[in-house]
């Protein structure tokens, strides 16, 4: 134990003049701890958002989506370019195209998508997202029944259709009558099943169908305009996305599932920045109690920092002292602030202390997902701005003359 040490342990822990002093160091202790506890908590719910929406949103896409229009000749290609390439798993094709879906006098725009289910389901979980009817009527076609179609659950609400309906699209690209011009296509479809992805962009506006009948409705026909892109690792969705578009030339465009939903990663990254520059100020506010402290202290040691500098200590050795009382006041702090941040976040993960409405967020409780990373930013920003506070009492304190110290201490 070095004597700079000893001393400000010493300074701390023993007898103060009056109360004031010692409740000066508490706040300062507490204030840090509760600065840290909220920075934690704060961020450990932010990253469980990030999280679940990431999560909702790899659950409805591909990782990579290969955007082309393809002939059944050159969706063979692409099939064996994708093949190739030992961290793709699996592959989807698909028809996509844009809508206008009309029930009882209601018509609302829809993005609709084609797909063989039996592919679909390889590169994501739209499986398990169907609340209402199934999948089956896409694979299997019968007989002169309309074609089925699934729809978001949002879109179902807002256009009052219900597993069974038919409904009409219409495509806004027309098709050519003889005699008449343009006229606009149209195709009844059977209402097979409503999905939930907990995404509002995909419930409110996707709506799938069977790859035959998309084609068929788009004039496609045996061919496709995507396909979707499971990986290995989703981790190199960049670097194999990279490759992809070196591979299958400049007549396709490839996109990473961060790629097609870039505004809603920014804006989370952007409120999360935000929230702990906030949430820093309250640290902030507590190294001024920190500064306080330390500066009376200063006052109140005054004859024994004479003593010291008279028995031979040098500024050096007085500052020391004093960035060590700021230290331990600092590190006393942040533990029992990672303590209690910590603790309220496993425990806000286990039990219901806030309840969500499920209509709105399709959970019921808070996500909350703690990373070391975050913690550990937490900690060396609190003890840097901690430090930073015990500077100038530091400072002060090596300054004083030993004479008038010990006179007029």
């Amino acid at each position: 134990m070095s004597t700079e040490f000893f001393i400000a342990r010493r300074y701390l822990l023993a007898k103060r003049k009056g109360l004031f002093a010692m409740i000066t160091t508490i706040i300062g202790v507490a204030g840090v701890a509760l600065g840290v506890a909220a920075l934690i908590v704060t961020l450990a719910i932010m990253d469980g958002f990030q999280s679940d929406i990431k999560q909702k949103i790899i659950d409805a896409q591909a990782h990579i989506t290969v955007y082309g229009r393809m002939g059944a000749r050159e969706l063979e290609r692409v099939r064996g370019v994708l093949a190739k390439d030992a961290r793709v798993e699996a592959v989807s094709p698909f028809v996509l195209g844009q809508g206008i879906l009309t029930f009882d006098n209601r018509s609302t725009g829809v993005v609709v998508k084609g797909f063989s289910p039996s592919e679909e389901f390889k590169v994501n979980n739209l499986r398990k997202a169907l609340t209402k009817g199934s999948w089956e009527p896409l694979d299997k076609q019968a007989g002169d029944a309309p074609p089925a179609i699934v729809l978001g659950e949002e879109l179902a609400k807002n256009m009052g259709l219900w597993v069974g309906d038919d409904a009409v699209l219409v495509s806004p690209q027309g098709s050519a009558a003889a005699g008449m011009g343009l006229l606009p296509k149209m195709r009844k479809f059977r209402v097979a099943g409503l999905v939930r992805t907990g995404y509002y962009e995909f419930d409110n506006t996707m709506a799938y169908c069977s790859a035959a009948a998309a084609g068929d409705f788009f004039g496609l026909g045996g061919g496709a305009n995507g396909a979707g892109v499971k990986l290995r690792d989703i981790n190199r969705a960049g670097d194999v996305a990279a490759s992809l578009k070196r591979d299958l030339g400049f007549s396709y465009n490839v996109k990473t599932y961060a790629d097609m939903n870039q505004t809603l990663y920014a804006a989370l990254k952007l409120e999360k920045f935000v929230m702990t520059l906030v949430l820093a100020l309250i640290i902030l506010v507590a190294t001024f109690n920190i500064a306080s402290n330390l500066l009376m202290m200063s006052v109140e040691k005054l004859r024994d920092i004479g003593i010291l500098r008279a028995m031979g200590a040098g500024p050096g050795f007085i500052r020391r002292v004093f960035f060590w009382e700021g230290n331990l006041i600092a590190v006393t702090g942040i533990t029992i602030g990672v303590l209690l941040g910590v603790g309220i976040s496993v425990f806000i993960s286990v039990y219901p202390v806030v309840e969500l409405p499920s209509d709105v967020y399709y959970i019921t409780k808070v996500p909350v997902q703690l990373n070391l990373s975050d913690i550990l930013a937490t900690v060396g920003i609190s003890y840097a701005l901690c430090m930073l506070s015990a500077v100038y009492p530091a400072l002060r304190a090596s300054r004083v003359s030993p004479v008038d110290a010990i006179r007029y201490g």
